[in-house]
């Protein structure tokens, strides 16, 4: 059981017969009255974000998630298809369950996968990857002081923001929390 004093960032619990994670969390202890702590939640299963208060003390089920390594290989009609790294058994995930992270999934990527109760809650991509530029705008001369930048398809298919000397066939990092280009590789 996990009580509101044991809250930090990433705690995975049972409330409401779903699992979700602590976003954020802040203990508050008014003036009068007991205490409470003020909880930013994620639910695992749908995505959405709700804020909540709970008395002190509260306790809630411990969510017990497992990670499994898995190889992604292609993208087809029923979804992205990925292979266990240990059993070569093989996968095909709906997009809509792995969310922003779909867009920059390349072929042969490794990365890790949450699972609750035998059903995937998430994917966990590396926090850079590398992706080919595959069409953009040549850059223009001349308004270089602000930084300006010009949109480009990568190898996965996702349109980011690039500064304009950037051109196809350049292979760039990007941040896969946020989809910022970050440099060339």
């Amino acid at each position: 059981m996990i009580s509101t004093a044991d809250f930090r960032n990433g705690l995975t619990f049972i409330w409401e017969g779903a699992p979700q994670q602590v976003l954020w969390f802040q203990h508050h202890k008014p003036g009068k009255g007991g205490a409470v702590m003020r909880v930013k939640l994620k639910n695992l299963r749908t995505g959405s974000i709700v804020e909540r208060t709970f008395k002190s003390g509260e306790r809630f089920e411990d969510a017990v998630m497992e990670r499994k390594k898995k190889q992604f290989l292609y993208k087809d009609a029923q979804g992205h298809h990925f292979m266990d790294v240990e059993t070569y058994e093989q996968t095909a995930i709906q997009e809509a369950s792995i969310g922003q992270a779909a867009q920059f999934l390349k072929e042969g990527m490794e990365l890790d996968t949450l699972w609750f109760d035998g059903q995937l809650i998430g994917v966990d991509l590396p926090t850079k990857v590398e992706l080919r530029i595959v069409a953009t705008e040549p850059g223009a001369r001349g308004d270089t002081a602000n930084m300006p930048m010009k949109p480009a398809t990568v190898e996965t298919g996702a349109v980011i923001k690039v500064p304009l000397f950037v051109k196809e066939g350049d292979v760039i990092r990007l941040d896969t929390r946020t989809g910022e280009y970050i440099e060339r590789a």
